[in-house]
Order: structure tokens, then sequence, then C-alpha cells
């Protein structure tokens, strides 16, 4: 985020936009609970509490970034669709949340990829394209992408209302 997205953040009622993510997700990010595992409290001697969010629907907690940021969009914004860059768990959320919500979603993988990754992340609609050796490559592809096409790019972690959901 730019330091001006930063200061301009700062003052929005943040409460509030944590309840509004909190309904946005309602129906689509499971409410997962905090359980203890013996195990590992044993072996490591502090006790140790674990939050399942391999439950979720796309496996990770990254769906509930990606459909909040999705689900914050006008009508106007989703007919331009979407882009992002992951090389998995974020890719696979914005890829189930733009399919939710009726918007194409292109997803730019680093070449280095698992096809595990990429076969997921397409099952949920989105076109996949593959490029760069690295994540930042496949993001600054997506960046111009975005500002090309005309797309909304939806980022990993650099995003008000992706932070609003993943909290």
């Amino acid at each position: 985020m730019e330091q001006k997205d930063v200061l301009q953040a700062m003052r929005r009622d943040h409460a509030a936009e944590l309840k509004m993510a909190a309904e946005r997700l309602e129906g689509t990010a499971k409410h997962t609970q905090i359980i203890a595992s013996p195990v590992l409290s044993e072996m490591t001697g502090h006790t140790i509490l674990l939050k399942p969010e391999n439950l979720q629907v796309t496996g990770s907690f990254k769906i509930r970034g990606a459909y909040n940021k999705i689900a914050s969009l006008t009508d106007e914004e989703l007919e331009r669709g979407i882009v992002t860059a992951s090389a998995g768990n974020h890719a696979q959320g914005v890829a189930y949340a733009a399919h939710e919500r009726g918007a194409k979603a292109t997803i730019l993988m680093p070449e280095i990829t698992p096809p595990l990754k990429v076969d997921a992340t397409k099952a949920y609609g989105a076109d996949v394209v593959l490029h760069g050796d690295v994540f930042d490559e496949a993001a600054a592809y997506a960046i111009e992408l975005s500002q090309r096409e005309g797309m909304i790019y939806v980022p990993p972690f650099d995003d008000y209302e992706v932070l609003c959901g993943q909290g």
C-alpha cells in the first residue's frame, strides 16, 4: 500500500469494517474452532493451539481476504474482471470468490507452481497464466494487466479489504 492509502485506512472505523467483512463471509467461510494439540504441547513443553483453516472450501484462510475484497466490489468493477498473482492459496480464494460473484478471474502464477495448485485454481473457473520464475515477476505482470486491461487487481495481502477479511 502507498503511504497515502495507509493514512486513509488509519481513519476508517476498523471495528465496523471487520463486522462488515464477517457479514460478507457468512455462508462462505467456515467458523473454525481453536483446538488444543496435546501431542504438540507435550513435544514442546508449551500449550499449542491450532486453528484448522484447512477446513475452508479452498483449504486455506486466504478465502477470507479474497472473498471480502471481491464482495466489496461494485457490479461495474466485477464486469471489468479480476486479476491477481499467487502461487496457490490466494489464487484459489480469488478464483472461488470471483466465480461466486460471477466475475471473470485471471490468475498469474509463477512457472514453478506445482501442477496440483494450478489445476485446483482452474477448477474454480479461473484462467491461469504461468509467468515468471518467482512470485514477484507474476505479480508485476498481473499489475501490468490490471492497468492495461482495466481489470481489478486483488493483492494477496497489501489491501485493506483483504486484511479485514483475513482478520
